[in-house]
């Protein structure tokens, strides 16, 4: 190991060195150069967390947990610009998923030596598709999974109502897009004005409609904005 090196990776199997880092003497200005980009750079974001991921791999400041951290800082950076995974998961599961992968595009097949181009690395963009790459399979992931969860939640809250409820709902989202009240609701349908208003409490309780209030008594209503966001959905699961 040449002088000066703390932490070097070696291989398991066969003992050789898999990467060896930068000596420590210049650990705390690489750091440093690493802070100063994150704060100063007009880099999109996706690419800022890339970057200081392959960075702190790359300099390996620490014995252990180097991955780990890079890891979380990296996701840190997606959660502060509004790119993180709403507490579902993380990057890590997908890096788990194909290790040897993982780890070909981090070293983009540079020598095990710091000095020998991983500190300016000729292709980076090997590591950045990846990482990119891997933030579209996942954000895919979680899109799936926040759909099944609305479409879930929808059906459930449908499941409380009662037919002629459900019909008024779908009557509510086709014809206004305001305010409301019962009397108009009333006319159009050819009901009494507090058989409307009975069914209104249902919706309302269900959280797919708003009362109105003016001196603390009902005035008007409106669809709520969870309904307003799922009218095909609600739609298609009332028939």
């Amino acid at each position: 190991m040449p002088p000066g090196v703390l932490f070097a990776v070696y291989d398991s199997k066969t003992g050789n060195p898999d990467y060896i880092p930068p000596e420590y003497s210049d650990v705390p200005g690489l750091l440093d150069e690493l802070i100063e980009y994150v704060n100063t750079t007009d880099d999109h974001p996706l690419i800022v967390a890339a970057v200081v991921h392959y960075q702190l791999v790359t300099v390996h400041p620490f014995e252990d947990g180097n991955g780990r951290t890079a890891r979380l800082l990296s996701g840190y950076i997606m959660d502060l610009n509004g790119y993180g995974f709403n507490g579902v998961g993380s990057l890590e599961e997908y890096f788990a998923y194909d290790v040897d992968e993982y780890y070909d595009s981090i070293q983009m097949g540079l020598p095990a030596l710091y000095y020998s181009g991983r500190e300016n690395p000729p292709h980076p963009e090997i590591w950045i598709n990846y990482f990119l790459r891997m933030v579209k399979l996942y954000s895919r992931k979680v899109c799936d999974l926040q759909l099944s969860s609305e479409e879930e939640d929808i059906a459930g809250s449908l499941s409380f109502l009662k037919e002629r409820e459900k019909e008024l709902l779908v009557l509510l989202i086709s014809s206004y897009r305001g305010e409301f009240t019962p009397i108009e609701v009333s006319k159009q349908l050819s009901v009494t004005n507090k058989t409307v208003i009975n069914r209104l409490a249902g919706l309302v309780k269900n959280g797919f409609v708003i009362p109105i209030l003016v001196n603390k008594r009902i005035r008007s209503y409106k669809l709520s904005e969870f309904a307003v966001n799922h009218e095909r959905e609600i739609k298609e699961a009332v028939g």
